[in-house]
């Protein structure tokens, strides 16, 4: 019994996260199993249940089901709750559900939580969780109020407050889940390609989700004061408007000569480009039909949805502030510099080795996964990589293939949800961290390189 409790205290935090998920996953699967949560006569497999289970907790958004025509009600309140799980985290809950009891948290459940949401140190944690949980449930109650004034009216009262709730948090926690089934299966938000008002609401709960936990507090301490932030939320800030209106201005002019916009007036064009632009780093949501879209505007999507949101939020992808860190490590090779500087700091020597081990692995991942796709299927390579770049990217975005993947494939965009949302790090360092560090160095011989 004595060694039982040691080793379940003494276990890594990275271990408590990875199996933490694991057991939310499972956990969803077999509600989601119940012959209560399907519409219609024989249920969900297993395989399709685990899918759909992984793709909510992972808060990524690919389907195998239209939400709303498939589940029941219990199956899309099962969904909605894996979604604001795992879209906060669930030691987030964890702890909030301590709190709520006074006992007091100790320093092992403290350390979790740091590493859970990549904390930049322990002081402060559970102040720090008790903002996170009181600052997305603000942010989705307005959404859900904002979105009721647009969907109420065009559904009776109680089903326009349940969709409005469901889509705001559905976007706050960038799952990428709608109800738009209602309407015509497999639809998203094209329904509403020119509706200025419900874009906005979205696009607003989509980058605020993906923003990050540390840049609403830092936000909110210095006043939106630019120059008082924090280098963190500079380089986040900055990188996400760059993004945001690049990836807009891009998919604009890449679509013109396409068929995606036809049709459209010049500020529906706009607003569908900007949408696009902002969901696809990580939101899953569309109101453009994207198989129609050139394959040029399909591979800046990839791009944007590899690079995802920040650290420390709902988003997934590599994070915005490991995509500056590699794009200014070689801006810093080429001027001859030592170490990377932004905003007058220096980054410290072990950043670019984290981004480099970050990025290569997300794409080792992806690229694997993509070849056995397009292998096993019998689908084109340029499809393949933007279903996997959805999955390990966490996004949801997809070209309509899901649905028809066979189980295999299935089970491999399963594991790219879990690997994208987790974590590269978390899951390397999960199995790594009890390795002793060694002692010594091996003696220094350069090689050449380029």
């Amino acid at each position: 019994m004595f060694s039982l409790k040691y080793r379940a205290h003494h276990i890594s935090p990275m271990k408590i996260i990875f199996f933490g998920y694991l057991l939310i996953i499972f956990a969803g699967t077999l509600l989601l199993c119940l012959p209560c949560a399907t519409k219609g006569d024989g249920g969900t497999s297993l395989s399709d249940a685990l899918f759909t289970a992984t793709s909510a907790t992972c808060v990524t958004g690919l389907i195998r089901f239209d939400t709303y025509t498939h589940w029941t009600l219990f199956g899309q309140l099962v969904i909605l709750v894996l979604i604001q799980v795992g879209g906060l985290g669930f030691m987030t809950f964890a702890i909030s559900l301590i709190s709520l009891t006074n006992r007091k948290i100790g320093l092992n459940s403290r350390y979790i939580m740091q590493s859970s949401i990549s904390a930049p140190q322990m002081g402060g944690i559970v102040r720090m969780t008790k903002f996170i949980v009181f600052g997305s449930l603000l942010f989705e109650g307005l959404g859900t109020l904002l979105l009721s004034f647009a969907f109420c009216p065009q559904y009776n009262l109680g089903k326009g407050l349940y969709f409005a709730l469901f889509h705001a948090v559905s976007a706050f926690c960038n799952a990428g889940f709608d109800l738009m089934g209602a309407q015509s299966e497999f639809s998203s938000l094209t329904g509403y390609v020119g509706n200025w008002y419900v874009n906005l609401i979205i696009m607003i709960l989509i980058v605020v989700g993906g923003l990050g936990f540390f840049v609403w507090q830092d936000l909110v301490q210095h006043k939106f004061h630019f120059r008082k932030l924090r280098l963190h939320s500079k380089i986040v800030l900055s990188t996400t408007i760059t993004l945001i209106l690049a990836g807009a201005v891009l998919f604009y002019l890449l679509e013109l000569p396409g068929d995606s916009l036809d049709g459209m007036t010049v500020h529906e064009k706009i607003l569908a480009s900007l949408f696009q632009s902002v969901t696809a780093r990580t939101a899953g949501f569309n109101t453009l039909d994207l198989s129609g879209c050139t394959e040029s505007t399909q591979f800046l999507l990839i791009m944007l949805m590899m690079i995802g949101g920040s650290t420390g939020s709902t988003a997934g992808g590599i994070k915005t502030t490991t995509f500056l860190v590699l794009l200014f490590s070689i801006a810093s090779t080429f001027r001859q510099k030592k170490s990377i500087e932004l905003f007058g700091r220096r980054l410290e020597d072990g950043a670019i080795r984290t981004a480099c081990c970050i990025f290569m692995s997300y794409l080792s991942v992806t690229l694997v996964v993509t070849l056995l796709i397009s292998s096993v299927d019998h689908q084109p390579f340029l499809t393949s990589l933007f279903e996997t770049v959805s999955a390990v990217g966490t996004v949801g975005l997809s070209l309509g293939i899901t649905p028809t993947l066979c189980t295999l494939s299935k089970l491999l965009l399963a594991a790219l949800m879990f690997f994208g949302r987790v974590g590269s790090l978390t899951i390397l360092l999960a199995f790594t961290s009890d390795r002793r560090k060694q002692s010594s160095m091996l003696p220094v011989e350069k090689i050449q390189l380029g």
